[in-house]
């Protein structure tokens, strides 16, 4: 059937029920989506992505590089775990809202502290259930991320020409630093390690090896991980510069995550690099933006894909040995493997397109992935990254 009109669009893909729909999302194109709200009322602008993860849908919503993002799960049991403050990647959530299959149900962990709707309405942040969420993937691979407006309101009522202009009126995140957003406002130090059983997080026990994070949107757990791994990390804003990541007399230097545009939070954090490269031979690792903002500093360039990676269930490979990891990535943006100069070697790739998914240099201790070694997905598949950054600190 062709859907010419959006109140065409908006009949066929409203919930097979009686019940009026409470929520509805708007994309730019003039699709419309009707479906049953839950957390806060009221309305969002963002990107729509997808995320084909089926667990860990709280540090997906905190996670910092989903700013500016609303998130469609692909997986239907989102919500019946609940929340805990525990698994927060960040203080609240950073996603503008969720889209699920089925309406969250009523929480069934012992970890539980809250619901999910209740927490999500404590945010000021937008769920939306009972939406055909493969149809609605489906859309996103085919046009690529689209720019959508969702609203929550519980007596019904859309305007729906509002909303299109709100989704068309949408600039996207391509050449939008949102880092600045996300970044902390100051330095501080973190000496919390990984969750063990039974007695969950920990302090590290003595210092280790001194490490300098920049922020560009950091998740808790690759700062545990990096404690964990034997670092005393020390955390600073994305702005930071050269000076005062070397004021701290660092052995090493990592690069994290973070939401937008590549190259416009390059305009500040490649410079930086750059000067840290030209006067410290220390080893430096990054992850996701962080492997990014790498990249461009060693002369590559960025691109925007079609509709990203965001899932838990990513196969890449190590190219130097063959070795396949299940990992976790949310990225829209990716290094142009053509783009490497020389003294660059591509060191992981996605199985799912061949998209670059790490780089090291020749002849120093540097190196990124695109991934997310942190989130054990495999579970453990990626974690000796962490191994192999200590070990080059140890080494230097």
């Amino acid at each position: 059937m062709s859907l010419n009109s959006p109140s065409e669009q908006a009949l066929a893909s409203a919930p097979d029920s009686h019940a009026k729909p409470t929520a509805c999302i708007a994309l730019a194109d003039g699709s419309i989506y009707y479906g049953k709200g839950f957390g806060a009322e009221g309305i969002a602008v963002a990107e729509l992505c997808f995320n084909t993860a089926m667990t860990g849908y709280q540090e997906i919503m905190t996670d910092p590089s989903y700013a500016g993002q609303v998130v469609t799960f692909t997986f239907p049991h989102i919500g019946n775990t609940g929340v805990t403050p525990e698994d927060d990647e960040t203080a609240s959530p950073v996603a503008a809202g969720m889209v699920v299959k089925w309406d969250p149900t009523a929480p069934s962990s012992w970890r539980a502290t809250e619901g999910l709707s209740t927490w999500l309405a404590r945010h000021g942040r937008i769920g939306i259930g009972g939406v055909d969420t493969r149809r609605l993937t489906r859309a996103i691979r085919l046009q690529g991320a689209p720019h959508v407006a969702i609203q929550h309101a519980t007596n019904g009522v859309f305007d729906i020409d509002m909303l299109l202009e709100k989704a068309r009126g949408f600039n996207g995140i391509e050449g939008v630093d949102l880092a600045k957003e996300v970044t902390c406002k100051k330095a501080y130090h973190w000496n919390e390690t990984r969750w063990a059983w039974p007695d969950g997080y920990a302090k590290q026990a003595k210092d280790g090896y001194r490490v300098v994070a920049i922020d560009f949107g950091a998740k808790r757990n690759i700062l545990r991980c990096l404690a964990s791994a034997g670092c005393s990390v020390t955390v600073l804003p994305a702005t930071a510069t050269a000076d005062e990541v070397l004021a701290l007399n660092p052995q090493g230097l990592f690069l994290s995550n973070g939401p937008g545009d590549p190259a416009a939070t390059g305009k500040y954090a490649v410079p930086m690099i750059q000067q840290v490269l030209k006067r410290s031979d220390m080893p430096i690792f990054g992850i996701c933006l962080g492997h990014q903002m790498l990249a461009l500093a060693l002369g590559a360039q960025t691109l925007k894909m079609n509709h990203g990676h965001h899932g838990a269930n990513h196969p890449v490979k190590e190219l130097a040995t063959g070795k396949v990891e299940i990992t976790s990535m949310n990225h829209g943006f990716a290094v142009d493997s053509q783009s490497l100069p020389d003294r660059i070697i591509e060191t992981h790739i996605s199985l799912f397109d061949g998209s670059n998914c790490g780089i090291k240099m020749k002849d120093r201790p540097v190196f990124s992935v695109q991934h997310h070694p942190e989130a054990s997905p495999g579970p453990q598949d990626s974690f000796y990254l962490f191994e192999r950054f200590v070990a080059n600190i140890a080494a230097s």
